[in-house]
């Protein structure tokens, strides 16, 4: 039987690691560089900036630019899609004593919430797991969040370059020192066109790789400095919209079962929530993990099939969608989290080494709180007399992490995305028997299968997928469009795939793309790179999505 990791992507790692290549006069010089302006990358920042404030002799030291952040994205927020519900413990310490929680942009606290499992024509009400109560945490929009927290970073002395893909980590003699921004101004044979730009090496004292989710030099770092822990990485792709509704919505909602199937042979995991923004708008979505082996499920289309049930068309009728979004979010936790999370001028935090809760559907105050240890890491090694280069500078921060609430909460709940490989039934058995225990029973470690292993299967699925109403239900390119995509069509193609390959995976890869980049053709695919929105999704399942020219991509404002 066919599995995706029999026909792995054209790449190699090397092409995202090499030293740096300008002359020194020419390269820009920052302190500590950040990759990625999310919320991992946008608390390291913040927080440095705070310790900055109080040691002028170290700012001094650091240069003209002491903290940088380099964003793909047109803006900060440009690339953010999550639920999201937010836990406010992490910023709540990050602004500790400077900013109160009803100062921040959120949509309000969750003061009710109901968990359904769904039949295809039933909604039968459970009780709230304990890992997935959210009572007092805060409704926001990851994308506004975003915007506002890199406000805070700007005033805080951060320098934030957007527009700006970081394509190479640059590695001199075992130590990171930058990273290499990408060209701009390529056409599709990479050519250079007449606004051709050609990239820079920026170089700093410690960088920080806050890319989020399958960050592509994340990635790069892991295998080159061999931080790989015990399981690989698996991930679930998440699909939302945003609605505009008639009638508010005062509680979250989150839904198991249909139309996912149960059976152990799909391996189909995921679920459905359902978040009120205020008054006058919802957002809902739906999340699947990656390591399913139907080649006719679709992510963005179960999100479709959801909506026509009476429990999720009530609440839209009368409404118009407004936003719509996809990405990946790493689902492995504890037991796919890298065995170090520094190497010599390097630290990692945020989505890419794998920081969230699957259970609690919770990464976000993980992020910021990763972000703020890794900025209070780097301002330890910064100090006179330490040399920032030397093996174990930076090992303050893996200790700083497994003392903080981040690893207790994972360590907790280490086995349960794996039961679910099981199947619901068993799977959820087992997880109410995790929850029970703190993660004490069954005793052990479970491990994980990388996504790209799963042989695939055929059904009919997609013949219960509705179609197309403009409506209610909606096809993918128009989602595409909603997205505000700006990916130049004669860009170069940044996804790396075969394109000979079986039928099978052929349809695999055209199904679980949300933005409809792959089409089959006769022995393989065709790939429409333009379409693409960065979920990630294709580097699970036998691809590798590389960074594309900086600015493209979706430009999310609510999601």
């Amino acid at each position: 039987m066919t599995k995706p990791s029999d026909f792995p992507p054209p790449f190699s790692v090397s092409e995202a690691i090499a030293p740096p290549t300008d002359p020194e006069d020419e390269r820009i010089e920052v302190g500590v560089a950040i990759v990625g302006a999310g919320p991992a990358g946008l608390a390291c920042a913040i927080r440095l900036g705070q310790l900055l404030e109080d040691a002028p002799v170290v700012a001094e030291r650091l240069g003209e630019v002491p903290v940088a952040v380099i964003e793909k994205g047109k803006q900060p927020g440009s690339h953010l899609l999550s639920g999201a519900v937010v836990n406010p413990r992490a910023l709540q310490r990050l602004f500790a004593g400077r900013m109160r929680l009803d100062e921040m942009p959120f949509y309000g606290p969750v003061e009710q919430e109901s968990v359904y499992f769904l039949t295809s024509n039933r909604a039968v009400r459970i009780p709230t797991p304990p890992t997935m109560k959210n009572h007092g945490n805060r409704v926001a929009s990851l994308a506004e969040l975003g915007r506002w927290l890199a406000e805070q970073a700007e005033e805080a002395g951060a320098m934030i370059l957007p527009e700006t893909a970081a394509t190479r980590l640059l590695v001199d003699h075992g130590r990171v020192r930058g990273i290499r921004t990408g060209d701009r101004g390529r056409g599709r044979d990479n050519q250079e066109l007449p606004n051709f730009e050609p990239g820079s090496d920026v170089v700093a004292r410690i960088t920080v790789l806050a890319e989020g989710t399958q960050g592509h030099l994340t990635g790069a770092a892991i295998e080159r400095f061999g931080l790989q822990g015990e399981n690989p990485q698996v991930w679930a792709l998440g699909v939302k919209e945003v609605w505009r509704v008639a009638r508010p919505l005062r509680r979250v909602i989150h839904t198991l079962g249909w139309p996912l199937r149960a059976g152990a042979k799909y391996r189909e995991f995921g679920g459905s929530f359902i978040y009120p923004m205020g008054d006058d708008m919802v957002t809902l979505g739906m999340v699947v993990g990656l390591d399913y082996r139907d080649v006719e499920l679709s992510v963005h289309d179960l999100l479709q099939e959801l909506k026509t049930h009476r429990l999720v068309r009530r609440l839209l009728d009368g409404g118009e969608r407004i936003a719509w979004g996809a990405k990946t979010i790493p689902e492995g936790g504890f037991l796919s989290l890298p065995k170090r999370l520094h190497a010599p001028g390097l630290l990692l935090a945020g989505d890419g080494p794998g920081f969230v809760n699957v259970p609690a559907l919770k990464g976000i105050h993980y992020a910021i709180e990763t972000g703020a240890l890794a900025a209070e890491a780097a301002f330890a090694a910064l100090q006179r007399g330490e040399a920032v280069g030397r093996r174990g500078a930076l090992a303050s921060y893996d200790e700083a992490v497994r003392q903080s609430f981040v690893w207790r909460d994972l360590e907790e709940v280490r086995n349960m995305r794996q039961a679910f490989g099981h199947g619901f039934w068993l799977g959820g058995a087992l997880a109410g028997a995790m929850t029970a225990s703190r993660g004490k029973f069954p005793p052990g470690d479970a491990g994980t299968e990388s996504d790209a292993e799963q042989e695939l299967l055929r059904t009919d699925r997609a013949h219960s997928y509705p179609a197309a109403d403009g409506k209610l239900t909606f096809d993918k390119l128009s989602s595409v469009f909603l997205s505000g995509n700006k990916t130049r069509d004669d860009a170069p193609n940044h996804i790396r795939v075969q394109t000979e390959v079986p039928p099978e995976l052929a349809e695999l890869w055209t199904r679980m793309c949300p933005a409809q980049v792959y089409e089959p053709k006769e022995g393989g695919v065709e790939v429409t790179a333009s379409n693409c929105v960065q979920c990630g999704a294709i580097t699970a399942k036998g691809g590798r999505l590389t960074p594309p020219e900086g600015g493209s991509g979706p430009e999310y404002t609510v999601t």
